[in-house]
């Protein structure tokens, strides 16, 4: 009788077991699906009207109308998943496209497709837009065709906007609403002359809309770490930096530039790391500029031989967004013996880490306060 009472028992644990694992799979399972990174997002429609600011006198021709157009926006909603949203109050990342008339015949059309982020203030209802991308224009200088057309020197441009914006999310059903104003630029930065550029200020208004409004999670709140336990030992970095540019003299043709920079810094916290370092710029178009000034302005005194290169000293700011960093520096050449532009340069991009953060990836425009000289593709490793 005690055998047979016994071999119930040890059934009946044998039948509860498969439950028992079922039920720690289950839940481990609904664990790991709530870790997972949601991914709200929402669209946005816009109408914008501006004019075409005159920063430049030799533009003066071509701001003859109000330039119109239209944005259509994606952004991915952050909620603190991840630290950095936390850190930066939520913002969100995105991408746009822009249509815009320049209602000018000799400026065209400009189609434009950028990367940018959405800064939120005010318990949300007001935005600041910073985006950055690339333009096609549709009747760029021509010398033949288009000689009126001063501003864009090549099909392709650079081009950023900024973008200020009273908002209201989800009124009814995912449905939304926002006005306001903002800049568009475009510019080659100086890859093909001319390129005296344009600013558009423009005024805004749309429609935006929330998907899966009803499920859209809480967010989270940044947690007890502080942010000044992210700082780190003084580091060292080498950059090598290259890209394409051309005098603003029509017809001298494009030429190579090389940059090699060696900076130390340190990141004092989980936003910003401070830099100082040295520049040496090999820029190859200088050296015609040098010897068709020679010869066609015999007032500057110039022999041709003078040296094309030039040393800078530079101090600089990362912001950081996880792997991503804002780069601002100011420079000042200690050696430059043709006076190209002003002895002060200013760089402005973006950096993407790599690899522990040792090696890294950036995109910047370097230039002589707001006059661009080069946009900037390099290389580096920090350590």
């Amino acid at each position: 009788m005690f055998n047979i009472i016994l071999s119930l028992r040890l059934s009946e644990k044998k039948m509860k077991l498969p439950n028992s694992v079922f039920a720690a799979f289950f839940f481990c399972t609904f664990l790991f699906s709530q870790q997972n990174e949601l991914k709200p997002v929402s669209i946005e429609f816009d109408y914008f009207y501006g004019s075409i600011m005159e920063h430049n006198q030799g533009i003066s021709h071509l701001i003859t109308d109000h330039p119109t157009g239209v944005i259509v926006s994606y952004n991915r909603k952050t909620y603190g998943f991840n630290e950095w949203e936390s850190r930066y109050n939520y913002p969100d990342w995105g991408f746009t496209f822009a249509y815009q008339d320049m209602i000018n015949p000799y400026l065209g059309e400009n189609y434009s497709l950028y990367g940018h982020f959405n800064w939120y203030f005010l318990n949300r209802n007001l935005t600041l837009r910073l985006g950055q991308g690339i333009a096609y224009t549709t009747n760029p200088y021509d010398p033949e065709t288009n000689f009126i057309n001063n501003a864009y020197g090549s099909r392709f441009l650079s081009t950023s906007f900024l973008k200020i914006n009273f908002i209201k999310e989800n009124i009814y059903k995912g449905l939304g609403y926002h006005v306001g104003f903002g800049v568009i630029h475009y510019s080659n930065a100086n890859i093909k002359a001319p390129n005296n550029s344009t600013n558009t200020l423009y005024f805004n208004g749309g429609i935006s809309f929330l998907f899966n409004y009803i499920t859209f999670p809480g967010r989270i709140p940044l947690g007890s770490w502080r942010s000044k336990n992210y700082a780190e030992r003084v580091k060292y970095n080498i950059v090598f930096r290259t890209g394409i540019n051309e005098a603003d003299v029509n017809g001298l043709g494009q030429f190579p530039f090389y940059v090699f920079s060696v900076f130390a810094d340190k990141r004092i916290n989980y936003k910003s790391t401070i830099q100082v370092g040295v520049d040496v710029f090999f820029s190859i178009f200088l050296k015609d500029l040098i010897r068709y000034r020679s010869i066609a302005f015999v007032g500057d005194e110039l022999t041709g031989d003078e040296d094309y290169r030039r040393v800078g000293v530079f101090i600089g700011h990362e912001l950081r967004f996880n792997k991503v960093a804002f780069v601002s520096q100011l420079g000042y050449y200690i050696y430059w013996p043709y006076e190209f532009e002003g002895q002060f340069y200013n760089r402005l991009g973006l950096k993407r880490y790599f690899y522990k953060d040792i090696m890294f990836a950036s995109v910047t425009v370097k230039a002589h306060w707001a006059k661009a000289e080069a946009v900037e593709f390099g290389i580096g490793a920090r350590f």
